[in-house]
């Protein structure tokens, strides 16, 4: 499947934003859409924070293992997902852009590395509901931020 990208400018420094999203505890602010049920674990901030939430996603309720693995402030913050016993592995990336005026672009990127092998012909019709709710989490992200 191709990679889901979605975007949004905040009117917020980009070191602010990076240190907000930083907090792997914030995500469930803007994600609570689509990721429920959160419980968290490691360090709260930076590579090994982690974080296990159930997606509400069409089909079966499906529990997701998160770990933020790379991290470059106050740029990009990586994150690996593990699902479906291993055999599902996502990367979402978040990437952190100065605008001009002081706000910041923020770019986030979900890749599939790996799905069953019964669910891959079904990808392509998750991408557009996967789209939608990002497109979403990047929204609230921003309503998030200027509370």
């Amino acid at each position: 499947m191709k990679p889901v990208s979605v975007s949004v400018s905040v009117d917020r420094p980009r070191d602010e934003v990076y240190a907000y999203l930083d907090v792997l505890a914030n995500h469930e602010r803007f994600t609570d859409h689509f990721l429920t049920d959160w419980s968290l674990s490691g360090p709260a901030t930076g590579v090994g924070a982690k974080a296990r939430m159930k997606a509400k996603a069409p089909g079966p309720d499906t529990w997701i293992e998160m770990e933020v693995v790379d991290a470059a402030a106050p740029e990009r913050i990586v994150e690996r997902g593990v699902s479906a016993q291993g055999r599902r592995r996502t990367r979402g990336t978040y990437r952190l852009h100065e605008e001009p005026g002081g706000g910041t672009r923020v770019e986030f990127e979900l890749v599939y590395e790996a799905a069953p092998a019964g669910e891959r012909l079904a990808l392509p019709l998750m991408r557009p509901w996967l789209r939608r709710a990002n497109a979403k989490a990047m929204q609230r992200l921003d309503a998030a931020l200027a509370a």
